[in-house]
């Protein structure tokens, strides 16, 4: 196994690693924008009211997304382990 090799599967796996995580972190940060602009508006300074709702917006994305990224990291193993031998060589 090269070394070439082992650095283009880590790409592959960072980047199936940032697709998976997008829809969590980006309704996460949708929640937190709009709790902040509540805040700001309203001048409540609580804490638990910024991460509250944090929390649920990503365990709801994990509820809606969760099929698509399983069916996404299923892919990407197989890929791993079926085309290996072939990659190797």
């Amino acid at each position: 196994m090269s070394g070439d090799l082992v650095i283009q599967l880590g790409q592959e796996a960072l980047i199936v690693v940032l697709i998976v995580s997008a829809p969590m972190l980006g309704l996460g940060l949708a929640v937190g924008l709009a709790v902040s602009v509540f805040q700001a508006t309203t001048s409540i300074q609580e804490q638990t009211l910024a991460f509250i709702p944090k929390i649920i917006a990503v365990f709801v994305a994990i509820l809606i997304f969760g099929p698509w990224m399983l069916r996404i990291m299923v892919e990407f193993f197989s890929d791993i382990f079926i085309g290996l031998p072939a990659r190797i060589g």
